[in-house]
């Protein structure tokens, strides 16, 4: 579809990369503004003011001619410290400042301002609602569908009943939705159980990242400064695990793993020097700690907590092993920015997770919450020698093949195409 004019998005989210904090989804909507401003499509990020949490990099994300920054405010009515991370919050204050984005969104729009509203969750909730007064076709990325319970086995029933306005509107924005993405392959049968798309509605791009960044970050020497800076010795065999210190990160189901597979011999801190390094912060972080000590591995693990990028990705780079061993999951960026780094993976079959791990090309995959099998992953790692740098190696190329934003950003453009080609076919009359 040619154009006389460059393409117009708005993009509207409830968080992005540095304003709000640093976490899957609002690394997923920097990255998705700033790769389609750098294919010259004018893009508006509606998103609330910048919260507390933000810290100034030196480096403005936005600073681009083809991105224009428009704020809503997010009111989290006293009940919650950080906005967004509360089932309360999320089932009231978010869909409030949903409906006022979404009405933005909606007025642009209808004044010529965009081509396509593209929303995250329901931070579109307003302009679903306008129904016939859309006037510009709606992409919706749900993204991790937590409020669903999503890729969890079961969900508890204080979840249920609290998430359930949640579902309710992003149920609604699905229906006015004129494309649904799912981020994964692997999770395009979970957007099918709980947004039931119609024929066609339904488009998969996942979620990448942007490979030149992390080249740009840290590379084999920042990874040899950060073993040094933590006395960790250059033959000790570093596995790293990065997120939130929260109980469906299954950090807890590691320490009992690696105190298992250190108690059966094939991870043996005498035959094989090896630590466990954690970064991330949480609630559960004293939980951890008692449990690296009932696993006896108190004196292996490290607990780095939050830190800068450079520092993460040095510590990438520092690792001989990637561990996720969630139990529940969306696309996990953090195992393809290892990936990115040429580290094998040992990760949990879930959410988008096995669409990245080919067991026994670049890493393995065991259940979520299967101690035994976990340990015994881990020791095979640690045993695996030359094979693992090979292993590595592949991950990189799954990455620069399926999941950088280079290639991504295209997909994205196509489809936005896509959907005007047909709006604007199903409004071509013939003359009798």
């Amino acid at each position: 579809m040619r154009r006389a004019r460059p393409l117009r998005v708005v993009v509207v989210a409830r968080a992005v990369l540095p304003l709000h904090g640093f976490g899957g989804l609002e690394r997923s909507v920097r990255d998705l503004v700033r790769h389609l401003a750098a294919s010259d499509v004018e893009v508006t990020l509606i998103v609330p003011p910048p919260s507390r949490v933000f810290r100034q990099t030196g480096v403005d994300p936005f600073a681009s001619p083809r991105i224009h920054l428009t704020h809503v405010n997010y009111v989290t009515f006293g009940f919650a410290n950080r906005r967004g991370t509360t089932i309360l919050d999320r089932s009231t204050a978010y869909l409030v400042y949903g409906e006022r984005a979404g009405r933005l969104a909606g007025a642009l729009a209808r004044n010529g301002g965009a081509d396509i509203v593209h929303g995250f969750g329901a931070s579109v909730l307003g302009y679903a609602r306008m129904g016939a007064g859309k006037a510009a076709p709606l992409v919706l990325n749900p993204q991790g569908l937590e409020e669903f319970g999503a890729t969890a086995e079961t969900q508890p029933l204080f979840k249920k009943i609290g998430y359930a306005p949640l579902r309710w509107a992003v149920r609604r924005c699905a229906r006015a939705a004129d494309c649904i993405l799912a981020t994964d392959v692997s999770l395009e049968a979970t957007v099918a159980r709980h947004l039931r798309p119609q024929a066609g509605q339904m488009r998969t791009v996942p979620n990448g990242i942007d490979l030149a960044e992390v080249v740009a970050t840290a590379g084999p020497a920042e990874g040899g400064i950060m073993r040094q800076r933590h006395g960790i010795g250059a033959h000790e065999f570093v596995i790293l695990s990065v997120g939130r210190l929260e109980q469906n990160k299954g950090f807890a189901d590691l320490a009992l793993a690696l105190g298992e597979a250190q108690r059966d011999g094939t991870l043996s801190s005498t035959q094989t020097p090896w630590r466990w390094v954690i970064a991330g912060m949480g609630p559960e972080r004293q939980a951890l700690e008692d449990a690296a000590n009932r696993a006896g591995i108190a004196d292996r693990t490290v607990f780095a907590g939050r830190m800068p990028d450079a520092d993460l990705h040095a510590w990438y780079e520092a690792a001989s092993l990637f561990a996720h061993p969630t139990r529940y999951e969306g696309s996990s960026l953090v195992t393809l920015e290892a990936m990115a780094h040429r580290r094998a993976v040992v990760a949990t079959r879930a959410g988008g997770l096995p669409d990245k791990i080919k067991p026994g090309v670049n890493g393995w995959l065991v259940e979520p919450g299967d101690i035994k099998a976990l340990a015994r992953a881990i020791g095979e790692a640690a045993s695996a020698g030359p094979r693992l740098t090979a292993m590595g190696a592949e991950g990189r190329r799954i990455v620069e093949t399926g999941f950088a934003w280079t290639a991504l950003v295209k997909r994205q453009i196509e489809i936005y195409e896509d959907l005007l080609s047909a709006r604007a076919g199903s409004r071509v009359t013939v003359s009798p």
